[in-house]
């Protein structure tokens, strides 16, 4: 670490927070333009966490995050949290209105605040955002080379469609060649693509802007999840991601002592993917008529046989806390071992998909040149 807190007397600290000896919190990363992103809470409560637990009053270390960070909407976000707590309000009042922070967070940071951990639950929110930043990589990771692939291979396809047929149909023409029914077919295809290539494209931006208006939109993120979670390989990979975030977050929650139906209330609003979040909101409907919490998980097939059984351990030792931090493990690895096997399994496929249609190309060019060559000779 870059300085030592416990030398940082406190009532200094507010002239020495610009100082070179807090390096470590002028190290910000903005990875997406919004004001606090993931990534920022990650930094934001574990730089949080470090300076409560050296002993340095809320006020103060709020001042002495807000002086690293160089993002206009970052520093004017926290500016109006710690406002909120010149007047009067405590951390969690201060955010519980803010679109930027979740329930999740205001109900954590209170509990927090109601037994005297506010620093214990800061770093387990570090910890949480850490792991969820965590787990993005590795989905981006496992689809971005595939995608790569696909995309340059589109792009192969449709060069030759656009250039390369046209040239051997130009020759097919003056030799007045007989064309069999496959050349045919993909003559028709590159004078589609000729012709109307252009209003593909505009298809195309139209669909991609629709996406970006209706993100938001609940039905039409209900019909994306479902469509992601049908796809083979790819939406078992989501459902693991989430399923981890979903086991993360009822541990820390059961480590501050919430009870398991707010618990599930929280994660089920924190949740962005739909049939995991449709399955919770069932769950907690079971659980406030009187179900066990096992029973309600075992009626949806999102949670498999063995969540369903530590669970039901859990419920019978009062160890909700401890097996769902071992879940946690276990999807955590999980997501890595399947991040590496969806790359593995992909790249295969598309090169196979892309040789066949390529394939399909060139033997469609090349049958008319037979007949063309026996014509001549």
């Amino acid at each position: 670490m870059a300085f030592r807190l416990e030398n940082i007397n406190k009532q200094d600290v507010a002239v020495k927070g610009q100082k070179s000896s807090l390096s470590f919190l002028e190290k910000e990363v903005i990875v997406f333009k919004k004001p606090f992103s993931n990534k920022i809470k990650e930094d934001f409560y574990t730089e949080l966490s470090v300076l409560l637990n050296a002993g340095i009053s809320l006020k103060q270390a709020l001042d002495l995050i807000k002086t690293s960070y160089k993002n206009k909407k970052n520093n004017s976000e926290l500016q109006s949290v710690i406002d909120g707590i010149v007047a009067g309000q405590s951390l969690s009042s201060s955010i519980k209105d803010r679109n930027r922070f979740s329930d999740y967070e205001y109900y954590s940071l209170k509990i927090g605040e109601e037994t005297g951990t506010l620093s214990k639950i800061t770093e387990q929110l570090g910890e949480f955002y850490n792991r969820k930043n965590e787990q993005r990589k590795h989905l981006i990771n496992a689809l971005t080379y595939p995608i790569i692939i696909l995309t340059t291979a589109i792009l192969v396809v449709v060069f030759m469609l656009q250039f390369v047929v046209p040239m051997f149909e130009d020759i097919f023409k003056q030799q007045n060649v007989e064309l069999p029914a496959i050349t045919v077919f993909v003559v028709n295809i590159s004078s589609f693509i000729n012709t109307y290539g252009w209003l593909i494209l505009v298809f195309f931006m139209i669909m991609l802007l629709a996406k970006m208006v209706l993100s938001k939109k609940k039905w039409f993120k209900k019909l994306m999840d479902s469509i992601v979670a049908k796809i083979p390989f790819v939406g078992n990979f989501v459902e693991t991601v989430y399923l981890s975030q979903f086991s993360q977050a009822i541990s820390l929650l059961a480590a501050s002592k919430v009870p398991i139906v707010k618990s599930i209330t929280l994660v089920k609003q924190m949740i962005d993917f739909y049939p995991l979040s449709y399955a919770l909101e069932k769950v907690e409907q079971q659980l406030l008529i009187g179900d066990a919490l096992s029973d309600c998980l075992d009626q949806h097939k999102l949670f498999d046989a063995k969540m369903v059984a530590l669970v039901k351990v859990a419920e019978e030792t009062n160890q909700t806390e401890l097996m769902f931090e071992r879940l946690n493990m276990q999807y955590n690895s999980k997501v890595q071992q399947r991040s590496k096997l969806l790359s593995t399994v992909m790249e295969p496929i598309i090169i196979l998909f892309v040789g066949l249609f390529v394939g399909f190309i060139l033997i469609a060019m090349y049958l008319p040149m037979f007949k063309l060559s026996s014509i001549l000779g």
